[in-house]
């Protein structure tokens, strides 16, 4: 099956010397301060940190769900400060996918239907490829669960196929927020392994957000989150992967880096 990876070297996401402040009244409080770093294409990447951290402002960053106070986000060579709101919803549909702890798959549907109408909001030109559907079930293990409603399959299995779904329309990005955070010690390891193999047999360039140091650990670069910084980085299990990404963080020394 075809990888989705660039043909092009430069990094597929670069963010320089972001920052958010959410302002209520006269108060302001700086969720991120000054991060700045780069993922290469076909990474796996996890931020990981306590609640308070800032990752989760950090993804909404990454994924044009909010916009920087300042600084910029460079998705796939195009800067998200330069475009307007129709455009920056363009840039999500055809290069970003996401997946989230809640599940939100539409209940009247099944698994397929609700692939088949995200594939139908991204508004791609082409059919579903429905060949590389039946791989993506394979290597997700939902073959035999398509006709299923999402209360007929279990939390690990409606997570698979919101992953499926994430990935149908071949994203250059897929980010994870989460996405073991509502799923028991069993059906999280086999989640955590299908976003392994995503990235190792399909090419896919992943950045999954947690609180979770097991977790964070799969990918082959971990950036540990505090007070709105990246403050260290390691090598993960999955550092084949890695390409020697190096973040800075507003002034604080990154400790760790490879």
């Amino acid at each position: 099956m075809g990888s989705v990876e660039g043909a092009t070297a430069s990094p597929i996401i670069e963010a320089e010397k972001l920052t958010k402040v959410y302002r209520s009244g006269r108060i302001e409080v700086p969720a991120v301060r000054g991060v700045s770093f780069t993922v290469e294409r076909g990474e796996f990447v996890s931020i990981v940190g306590p609640s308070g951290s800032g990752k989760s402002t950090l993804f909404y960053l990454l994924g044009g769900l909010t916009r920087a106070t300042s600084g910029r986000v460079v998705i796939d060579g195009v800067d998200f400060a330069t475009l307007n709101d129709a455009q920056r919803t363009q840039l999500r549909r055809h290069r970003i996918a996401f997946v989230f702890q809640k599940f939100n798959l539409l209940p009247t549907l099944t698994a397929m239907g609700n692939i088949e109408i995200a594939y139908s909001v991204s508004r791609r030109k082409e059919p579903l490829d429905r060949a590389y559907l039946d791989h993506l079930s394979g290597l997700l293990a939902i073959k035999g669960r398509l006709e299923h409603l999402p209360s007929e399959l279990s939390g690990g299995e409606q997570q698979r196929v919101a992953i499926a779904r994430a990935l149908v329309t071949r994203p250059a990005i897929l980010l994870a927020d989460e996405p073991t955070g509502n799923l028991d010690t069993k059906n999280s390891e086999v989640v955590l392994e299908m976003l392994m193999r995503s990235n190792r047999e399909l090419g896919q360039t992943v950045l999954m957000i947690t609180h979770n140091p097991e977790a964070a650990a799969i990918a082959g670069r971990i950036l540990h989150m505090r007070d709105g910084q990246v403050v260290s980085v390691e090598r993960g299990r999955g550092a084949s992967n890695g390409n020697g990404m190096r973040p800075e963080s507003g002034g604080t020394t990154a400790v760790g880096q490879v």
